[in-house]
């Protein structure tokens, strides 16, 4: 199992921008597919964006690609959310999650929220209009 700690989120105006960090312990970070998820009030936890574990190959929701960039130091143990042009819908509570040697490429979209087994705790992010 993979600990996960959240930050970054706030409150920010749309059109800005936030990054969003988790810091991941516990076992090594490498071999672990990295998620982002986000839930809005009253909505379902959805999925966001991801970062495979063995050569950087990167998924996106297509309500977030071209606007989010997701990126991790391994010698941080860091996965980053690069958030810009930011819109009130993108408003939610932010989730990190971790799988261990989790073949993103072979799970569609809507299947990942139930193949990652490791989560934060959650960061708020908040988009004004």
């Amino acid at each position: 199992q993979v600990q996960l700690v959240e930050s970054g989120g706030g409150l920010v105006q749309a059109g800005g921008s936030l990054r969003l960090s988790c810091a991941a312990s516990g076992r090594p970070f490498s071999s672990y597919a990295m998620g982002w998820f986000r839930q809005a009030p009253g909505k379902e936890r959805e999925f966001v964006a991801a970062i495979s574990w063995s050569d950087g190959w990167k998924y996106y929701a297509d309500s977030v690609k071209d606007r989010f960039t997701i990126s991790r130091d391994n010698a941080q143990n860091t996965v980053y959310l690069q958030m810009d042009s930011l819109k009130p819908e993108d408003t939610a509570v932010y989730y990190c999650a971790a799988e261990y040697h989790l073949n993103l490429a072979a799970v569609p979209a809507p299947d990942l929220l139930h193949e990652f087994g490791s989560w934060g705790q959650g960061t708020q992010v908040t988009v004004s209009s």
